[in-house]
């Protein structure tokens, strides 16, 4: 211990005088407070300033320790004493403190039979503080070395609660791990999933502010941004805040900070449009609250504030300070208080603050503390103070422990007590005090010497006479195991900046609604996203949708992307503007065709009829009205008989007519290239014969066609293509070879008849049939040779649409190149209609 406190002085920790107040006892408890907020050195030109919560809260400490001496109940016999020293808020001035109070600094102490002359006093066996966490983390670890108990009553850093490195300390304050429950409890109850952080730099703000983000980074909450700062920032820095604060969007921002870092944020942030969340270090701090320029800012704010308890007698306590009376040469902070609450200079300072300038009326010390309303006199806000008298008494509680040991049922080695006259502080188990105290409250502290975390949740209004006063709107319990019972919120009596209805809303990205689904921005956490509407044939019925569900294939999406309704099923309808136009065509052909008939009847006896063979242009001319009306069948809605029908219909329509095509093209040529007159190589090719060769042609189609509709019909099918709205009704060919046989055949057909007629093209005579059948099967093998790649090219109905021009293209040519010359001839030129004009010349080579 004696090497440790001289490598401390060896490192300059015993330079300033500390100011102390003691009183002697039986047993010394050390305390720490943080009396003055800036530390007067020499070197530096600050001042320091009195702060009269604090002062409040060592108060405090003292009026438990004469209430506990004064009772005589809980320590019988045993005077308990203090020694309490000003900190002064800063971590080094903690540690000179708390050196002293293991018995190796000098100070200026005043106090009852005090020693002021010896050199090394004696140590006390624990310590009561100290109040910031940054002072406590000091001040622990160098207690820690002796084993030396600290509770401390204001420092919630969750760090302190490492066994490891503070092995002897408590606290009668919960640690932040409990506050930041509260918070993201309380932020998550109000549906706030973009919150701004600002912290303290230092251990108490970062290390809050980092538990914060870490747990809601396991919900669907993010923070949207995360500032350190401190007390001394300079106004760059506050404006690069506002600015962040700002751009952020954020309208929930929590604050963890102690009050006066908080007050230098404040004092700069004068227009901002947001919540602020306290951190329970100054969601009840006057400071902030008394000052009317921070009410526009801070009223309806809401935050966690530890249990407040009315402690009888206290206020009295408060009051009886009066330095005219022996109390200013027992307390040493007295004069400072003093001067502070009623802006005077007490007896000897007056000459002394004269010739310093300042000019400062004096005080008589018969001024009234009961006729001041500060800080220091309000009880109605007992919330640390009440930490303080919670740890005097679980200190109480653990002496008495002590002191009732029965030898045999001891704690330690062997079972032995310790002795009740020399008190060593390893041996005062404070973590093991559990007691009801006279609030009916459980004081205990869990393995890690937390306390049970009880938190008020408090609410900023103003009442009507301009005031900032701390509404109870609801409690959070800690040590509940539902989480639902954790928080109760009594949102009734909530003043959200004035306004009672409305919840204050800090999201930043809005719920996406049905239709929509969420898409992720690129570096911004996973609460920041983009409403994206659902893709065509995918839907979302719920909001905030992460996903958008894939319809099932007979299914398609509604316009709002809400819903999966059937497709539409498309075909080539007798309603669509395409069918009507094929309908027309066909109707057209068929008509024309039908005319034809009508003018080689009425005109059957003439030269120019008889000349091509009445009977096979009346079975042509059938044929092509067959093959007109197939095309019909190719529109509407396909069925198992219409597919069967329509593919059958068109191989046997086409080959008959084909069919008729060749035999007239086989009578031509055989008929011109007889070598002599008489010649019996026509009979061979009579009516009969015509009639045979169409019919082997036919039925040979017809034998194709049945064998395809006995083992592989063709049938309606359904194509469901995913990317689109509607399902496509067609008729499968069933057997693609059959198919291919039917359409071989036909082009076979076609292909030996243009030979047989481009052979016979020259042969004499003035109206040369052959000239006419060649040109009508170049325009027939032309469209069927076109036809296949722009059928297998063709989506869904327009394949369809392509066969049917197909089909109808072909029968306009053969019906327009076979007979459009002649009944040109019959009707516009009956003169050449003569058997004269047809035997008198030979061909001309011109069509």
């Amino acid at each position: 211990f004696s090497t440790a406190l001289t490598y401390l002085k060896y490192l300059g920790f015993h330079s300033a005088v500390i100011t102390t107040i003691s009183k002697k006892g039986d047993i010394i408890l050390g305390g720490l407070f943080s009396l003055h907020d800036m530390v007067e050195e020499q070197s530096l030109p600050f001042t320091s300033q009195f702060n009269f919560r604090t002062f409040r809260w060592m108060q405090t400490m003292i009026f438990a320790i004469e209430e506990i001496n004064k009772e005589e109940k809980l320590l019988p016999n045993v005077t308990v004493g203090y020694k309490i020293y000003d900190s002064c808020s800063t971590p080094h001035q903690a540690l000179k403190a708390a050196m002293e109070l293991m018995g190796g600094e000098k100070s200026s102490e005043v106090g009852e039979k005090s020693h002021r002359s010896s050199t090394c006093n004696e140590s006390v066996p624990l310590v009561i503080g100290d109040g910031g966490s940054t002072q406590s983390l000091v001040v622990a670890r160098f207690l820690g070395v002796f084993t030396v108990p600290q509770i401390s009553y204001f420092s919630s850093c969750a760090c302190l609660s490492d066994k490891k490195q503070f092995p002897a300390f408590l606290r009668t304050m919960p640690s932040d791990f409990f506050q930041v429950d509260a918070l993201v409890q309380l932020v998550k109850h109000f549906s706030w999933t973009w919150v701004g952080v600002i912290a303290g730099d230092d251990a108490y703000g970062r290390g809050g502010a980092n538990i914060f983000a870490n747990e809601v980074c396991r919900t669907v909450m993010n923070t949207s941004m995360n500032i350190f700062f401190c007390e001394l920032i300079q106004q760059a820095e506050i404006s690069s805040i506002i600015s962040v604060i700002r751009l952020s969007g954020a309208k929930v921002i929590l604050v963890f900070a102690v009050e006066h870092d908080a007050a230098t944020l404040f004092d700069e942030v004068q227009r901002c449009d947001a919540l602020w969340l306290a951190s329970e270090a100054w969601s009840t701090a006057s400071v902030l609250s008394t000052p009317e320029k921070y009410h526009h800012i801070l009223q309806g704010t809401v935050g966690f504030a530890i249990q407040q308890a009315s402690i009888p007698g206290l206020r009295d306590f408060l009051l009886r300070l009066n330095p005219s009376r022996s109390d200013a040469r027992t307390d040493p902070f007295l004069v400072s208080f003093w001067e502070e609450v009623f802006h005077c200079t007490l007896g000897a300072q007056t000459e002394s603050r004269e010739k310093e300038g300042e000019s400062k009326p004096p005080c008589s010390g018969e001024e009234d503390l009961g006729n001041v309303t500060n800080i220091y006199s309000d009880v109605s806000q007992l919330r640390i103070s009440y930490n303080v008298y919670k740890a005097v008494y679980a200190v109480a509680y653990a002496l008495k422990a002590m002191k009732s040991c029965v030898k045999g049922e001891g704690p330690f080695f062997q079972r032995s007590c310790a002795d009740p006259d020399v008190i060593q502080p390893w041996q005062v188990r404070l973590h093991q005090v559990r007691y009801l105290n006279s609030f009916a409250s459980e004081i205990k502290f869990d393995e890690n010497g937390d306390p049970a975390a009880m938190y008020d949740l408090v609410n900023w209004q103003m009442n009507p006479n301009g005031e900032l006063k701390f509404i109870n709107i609801g409690k959070f319990d800690g040590m509940t195991g539902d989480i639902k019972q954790k928080l109760y919120i009594h949102e009734d009596i909530i003043l959200w900046n004035g306004n009672r209805t409305r919840v204050p809303s800090s999201v930043c990205s809005t719920i996406c609604p049905p239709g929509t689904r969420k898409a992720m921005r690129p570096n911004f956490p996973v609460c920041c996203y983009d409403c994206v509407a659902c893709t065509a044939g995918k839907i979302s019925n719920l909001s905030d949708a992460i996903e958008c569900a894939q319809c099932p294939p007979e299914f398609w999406s509604n316009a709002e992307r809400t819903t999966c309704i059937p497709k539409r099923v498309e075909f080539l309808s007798f309603r669509d503007t395409m069918g009507i136009t094929l309908v027309a065509i066909s109707f057209i052909g068929s008509f024309s065709t039908c005319i034809v008939v009508l003018i080689f009847f009425c005109k059957r006896t003439t030269p120019i009829v008889k000349a091509n063979n009445s009977a096979l242009s009346f079975l042509l001319l059938f044929s092509l009205t067959l093959c007109f009306l197939c095309s019909l069948t190719f529109i509407g809605q396909p069925s198992k008989w219409s597919c069967m029908l329509r593919h059958t219909a068109f191989g046997i329509s086409f080959v008959l007519c084909i069919s008729c095509v060749l035999g007239k093209t086989l009578v031509v040529l055989v008929a011109f290239n007889a070598k002599l007159p008489g010649s019996n190589v026509i009979k061979w090719f009579g009516p009969s014969q015509q009639k045979a060769i169409i019919a082997i042609c036919t039925i040979t189609q017809v034998l194709i066609c049945t064998v395809w509709l006995l083992v592989a019909p063709p049938a309606p099918r359904q194509l469901m293509p995913r990317e689109e709205d509607f399902i496509i009704l067609l008729c499968d060919e069933g057997s693609y070879i059959a198919f291919a046989l039917v359409l071989s055949y036909i082009g076979l057909l076609a292909v030996l008849c243009l030979l047989l007629a481009f052979l016979a093209r020259k042969l004499p005579d003035s109206f040369n049939e052959a000239r006419l059948i060649t040109f009508s099967m170049l325009i027939f093998c032309a469209v069927w040779i076109a036809f296949i790649p722009a059928y297998i090219s063709s989506p869904g109905k327009y394949a369809t649409v392509t066969e049917v021009f197909a089909i109808l293209a072909s029968s306009y040519g053969l019906l327009g190149c076979i007979f459009a010359p002649k009944c040109y001839m019959i009707l516009l030129r009956p003169e050449k209609n003569t058997r004269k004009h047809l035997m008198s010349k030979a061909p001309s080579g011109k069509f």
